[in-house]
């Protein structure tokens, strides 16, 4: 799961701001237990344990059921990402756009594959032509287990304007026939024919529902990714604040019309996890993929 530092977040920060209830969380982690198990082992009573167990549930933390007269816990996660207000960059000028998850200009996968919409799936699963549907434009989630997907996007810079900084963001996650939480891939990023470095996913995920993914997407499918920032700088690139390769912002041409940019789990991909690209109405974070331009 990832949360924002809002108020949204705050039934989780207040269910974890409790000795007694990281205690129920470390329990839980070995295995599940009901009230009484709890109560026990903690040495304290039924009454006050249930309270504890209603403020991590409403969390989402944990999850519980009914099993005869005995209300059983289990944790409903392996872990919490926090994501902090990004910088911003004041003393530069910005310029922002962003690109529907359809609206590719190139691409090459392999099954398992697939699009949808915020209404139904295009066409037939697994089948990579159905990737050439006119159907495919107003795709707001795409996956694929290897190959890649490109981008273009107009470059509205003129000559008079000096790039200093790039970023991309885009929620993304590996690709599993179902999901599978572990699930590594090692994706690509390759901005204006130059490759800017790999990240790795950890999984896909379908432990909870994405926030804003349509009520008609199975459940046991990929439910929402990670939003990751690249950010290319005059000193390197880096992946939410972490360096990925030594590419500076001097060595993308940014005199170029277009901005293009792809996403590839190669071939010869240590971990071939596939990849998953969630846009709006879809996953936890309504956006399509972002290109901001910093500049002088």
């Amino acid at each position: 799961m990832q949360i924002e530092i809002n108020d949204e977040a705050l039934p989780i920060y207040e269910a974890l701001a409790s000795k007694v209830r990281l205690e129920i969380i470390n329990l839980l982690a070995v295995k599940r237990r009901n009230i009484k198990e709890i109560a026990q082992e903690l040495n304290l009573s039924s009454a006050i344990i249930t309270q504890h167990i209603k403020k991590l549930e409403k969390a989402q933390i944990i999850k519980t059921t009914r099993v005869g007269h005995q209300k059983i816990a289990s944790l409903k996660l392996e872990k919490i990402e926090i994501n902090f207000p990004k910088q911003i960059f004041s003393a530069l000028d910005t310029m922002e756009s962003s690109i529907p998850v359809g609206h590719y200009t190139n691409f090459s996968v392999k099954p398992t594959c697939g699009l949808a919409t915020y209404d139904n799936f295009i066409g037939k699963v697994d089948t990579p032509k159905f990737f050439m549907d006119p159907a495919r434009m107003d795709a707001q989630i795409l996956w694929f287990a290897e190959g890649f997907i490109e981008y273009q996007s107009p470059n509205f810079l003129t000559p008079e304007h000096k790039l200093k900084m790039l970023e991309i963001s885009l929620e993304i996650s590996s690709e599993f026939p179902f999901s599978n939480d572990n699930w590594p891939s090692d994706i690509t990023f390759t901005l204006n024919n130059t490759e800017l470095g790999s990240w790795t996913s950890p999984g896909d995920f379908a432990d909870v529902r994405g926030k804003y993914t349509p009520d008609w997407f199975p459940d046991n499918v990929n439910q929402y990714g990670l939003l990751k920032t690249i950010r290319i700088t005059s000193h390197g690139t880096y992946m939410d604040g972490e360096p990925i390769s030594d590419i500076t912002i001097d060595d993308i041409d940014s005199e170029s019309d277009m901005w293009k940019l792809k996403f590839e789990v190669k071939e010869d991909a240590i971990n071939k996890g596939g990849c998953t690209i969630f846009g709006k109405h879809f996953g936890n974070y309504d956006q399509d993929i972002k290109i901001k331009l910093f500049y002088s």
